[in-house]
């Protein structure tokens, strides 16, 4: 087996191999951002920025970057896809500012010989002038073998005479992908040990693909077997099922290895949040670390368990990850979920209108009603038969939309029995709303949360008329706040979760 590092190192792959992603295609400033957040505060070791010879949308990016990794002094951790084709990827990363190149090429016989109708041979040679002409015009090298897995699978005398060939020329890792997610563990195991036999001193990476739902055991096994350096995406992105997820990669190894990485794990939570608002593609609610469930106990047992010991926690604390736990009010809630929530929201409550209230929130339950934390002073209120005094009322808004014009907002608040009327534009209507009602909060001295998430949810079956539930999550200081509204208009449906906040937050 081969000798271990202590730390494995990350490559990024979010901005070249994520962007493979259906529907997802960055701007340059998307690029930089992500570039900015990934090297500067979850401190992977190295990105793959893009790749050569794609666009001129995909120069701009990668020359922003590297002029960035160039002030930053990190321009060797910023790397390019290039291709063999007699020195232009090598010329075109060149003319960025680029200064490594990962070489792609063919890992296995099938690959060398049916796409691009080489001899083996053919196809180790122009590799092999590829890399010295990179390595002429000051490059480092990095080389991809493309379907590597099946390659080992199918025709290990394909790799080994590949990398014999290739043994004496400045490559400074080779990286192994499985291009279609189709090793095992125990594959990536043997396969590894059988690299590492006949080429001790080879440098290698792990690229791995989640077809069968196994990349991350796959990457664990690559870790444990010796492997330098393992290649993510934030959140998955990527073709097909995606590629492996950098948090879920990172606490795997930090948990339950001998080894380390250098990432940061409590920014893992925000690059997840960044790249969904710029990806436009979102986390499924259970995605282990950055999933939006992931740290709410449902179950009232557990809340029990939890208030009394800590008992259904494990090493995956929230807090590693700048995350809380929330106890979730439903049909499943006891006693225990109910207390959880009054004592994050300050509140006390007599024995028997604390059964009350929970009563209330079964029976809501049963009718699949959801109960978010900030609905309970509305649901106090109705049992105890008092009405609840709210600080802001919005007594009154207008929005105007028209095809190919600015939308406007006029709303008009009472806060603490004062009336206040703003006016504002926006990208869209509920836009302008909020920016209206920021104006008017600003005169009072008061900052609106950062809207983190906006959902609609209209029940099936095409009902112009059906009644429409919409929910927002809120960055309150740090802390999620959640608060729906149910209305057949959806602005007003959006509107009304926004009156909660506004009184659960003022």
């Amino acid at each position: 087996m081969k000798q271990k590092n202590d730390f494995v190192e990350i490559l990024d792959t979010t901005l070249r191999d994520g962007e493979q992603t259906p529907g997802v295609a960055f701007t340059p400033a998307d690029k930089l951002d992500i570039a900015k957040f990934l090297i500067g505060r979850v401190k992977v070791d190295r990105l793959e920025i893009g790749s050569a010879r794609v666009s001129e949308g995909e120069r701009e990016a990668v020359r922003a970057i590297l002029d960035w990794g160039a002030h930053k002094g990190c321009l060797e951790s910023l790397e390019i896809l290039g291709f063999v084709d007699g020195g232009k990827s090598v010329d075109w990363i060149k003319s960025t500012g680029g200064k490594v190149i990962n070489l792609l090429a063919k890992g296995s016989e099938s690959h060398c010989q049916i796409q691009l109708r080489k001899t083996p041979a053919r196809h180790y040679d122009d590799v092999a002038a590829e890399i010295r002409y990179a390595h002429e015009q000051g490059l480092a090298v990095n080389l991809y073998l493309e379907d590597w897995s099946r390659g080992m699978k199918n025709s290990f005398g394909y790799i080994h005479n590949f990398l014999s060939h290739i043994s004496g020329l400045p490559v400074e890792r080779v990286m192994l992908p499985d291009t279609l997610g189709v090793l095992s563990p125990r594959e990536v195991t043997l396969y590894l040990e059988w690299v590492y036999q006949a080429f001790p001193n080879i440098r290698l990476d792990f690229h791995g693909h989640n077809d069968y739902g196994v990349v991350t055991a796959n990457s664990l096994a690559a870790v444990r077997a010796g492997i330098s350096g393992i290649h993510t995406t934030v959140n998955g992105l990527g073709e097909r099922t995606g590629n492996q997820s950098l948090a879920q990669l990172v606490v795997t190894i930090n948990d339950m290895t001998d080894r380390r990485t250098r990432v940061v794990e409590k920014e893992l939570q925000h690059a997840s949040e960044l790249v969904q608002n710029l990806s436009g593609k979102r986390c499924a609610w259970n995605a282990p670390i950055v999933g939006s469930d992931v740290f709410t106990q449902t179950c009232g047992v557990h809340a029990d368990g939890d208030k009394k010991g800590n008992l259904y926690a494990n090493d995956l604390a929230p807090e590693r990850f700048s995350r809380h736990r929330n106890y979730a009010l439903g049909k499943l809630a006891g006693k225990a979920s109910l207390e959880q929530n009054l004592e994050e929201m300050h509140l006390e409550l007599e024995p028997e209108v604390r059964q009350k209230v929970l009563q209330e929130i079964i029976r809501l339950g049963d009718k699949k009603k959801n109960v978010a934390p900030s609905d309970l002073p509305f649901i106090i209120a109705n049992v105890m038969r008092t009405p609840l005094e709210s600080r802001v009322k919005i007594i009154d808004f207008e929005v105007t939309t028209r095809f190919r014009a600015t939308p406007k907002a006029r709303v008009v608040i009472e806060f603490d029995g004062i009336q206040h009327e703003s006016t504002a534009t926006g990208d869209g209507g509920y836009d302008a709303f909020m920016k209206a009602l920021r104006k008017s909060l600003k005169k009072s001295g008061h900052v609106v949360p950062k809207l983190v998430d906006y959902e609609v949810r209209i029940p099936p079956g095409g009902k112009a008329d059906a009644l429409v539930e919409t929910t927002i999550r809120w960055n309150n200081g740090g802390k999620l706040l959640i608060t729906t509204g149910v209305d057949s208009d959806q602005l007003i449906a959006a509107v009304m979760a926004t009156e909660k906040m506004l009184n659960r937050v003022l």
